[in-house]
């Protein structure tokens, strides 16, 4: 094989990332919004007034979030919504069993399930991540089939599972130690625990990407389409 027919064979793949600082500000404001400050009014009510009245200002600060974003944008972010949905639904079911500690084992479970689901995945040579990480970043069809490719979405599953069953075992650990140590250890270690998870697993990725030849990541460009 001559090498021009060797470049050939060797195609390059773009990855195109977009522009990081605005989704690293969406996705701050959405931790702000969602977590950060449901967690200090569920606090500052526990120590203060009751945990059934901070249940109820949760559920109010989900309702103020999404009116101020009706009135202030055209159009409410998907993952907002999806967001205070979920927060909204395990806020009523604490408040229908007139249980603090419900609201947070909600979160405990989800965790434990969402382990099993990727890491189920990845068991099945199927890795959920391969599927999310589509919805977001731009991979070439062709880099798509690359088995070494594969191989590191199925890593990244595992990762991403056993960080989930971490975070489940952290949060059911620190609850023993009191309610109030309980919405700290949510609020603020499993918020680190994933920021930290989320930072290990791209950092994975890109490792093992940067090692496939002809592989070219760029960083807010425009997203081009897969070569014929």
């Amino acid at each position: 094989m001559t090498s021009g027919a060797r470049q050939d064979a060797v195609a390059e793949h773009i990855i195109e990332l977009g522009q990081m600082r605005p989704a690293l500000m969406r996705g701050g404001r959405l931790l702000l919004e969602t977590v950060i400050v449901p967690t200090l009014l569920l606090y500052a009510c526990v120590v203060t007034v009751g945990g059934l009245t901070g249940l109820v200002a949760v559920l109010g600060w989900c309702v103020l979030t999404v009116a101020v974003r009706l009135m202030t944008v055209r159009r409410v972010p998907g993952t907002l919504l999806l967001a205070i949905t979920m927060l909204v639904a395990r806020t009523a079911i604490a408040l229908a069993l007139s249980s603090v500690y419900v609201f947070l084992l909600q979160p405990i479970a989800g965790s434990m399930v969402m382990a099993m689901l990727f890491i189920g995945s990845a068991l099945v040579g199927r890795p959920i991540t391969l599927r999310l990480a589509q919805d977001f970043v731009h991979f070439p069809s062709g880099l798509v089939s690359d088995a070494r490719v594969h191989r590191m979405f199925v890593q990244v599953s595992v990762l991403w599972g056993v960080s989930r069953l971490l975070d489940a075992g952290m949060s059911i650990g620190v609850l023993h130690f009191g309610l109030v140590a309980g919405i700290f250890s949510r609020g603020v270690l499993s918020g680190l625990l994933t920021a930290l998870s989320i930072a290990a697993c791209s950092y994975f990725g890109w490792t093992r990407l940067h090692r496939i030849e002809g592989v070219t990541v760029r960083f807010g460009a425009r997203r081009l389409p897969d070569a014929a």
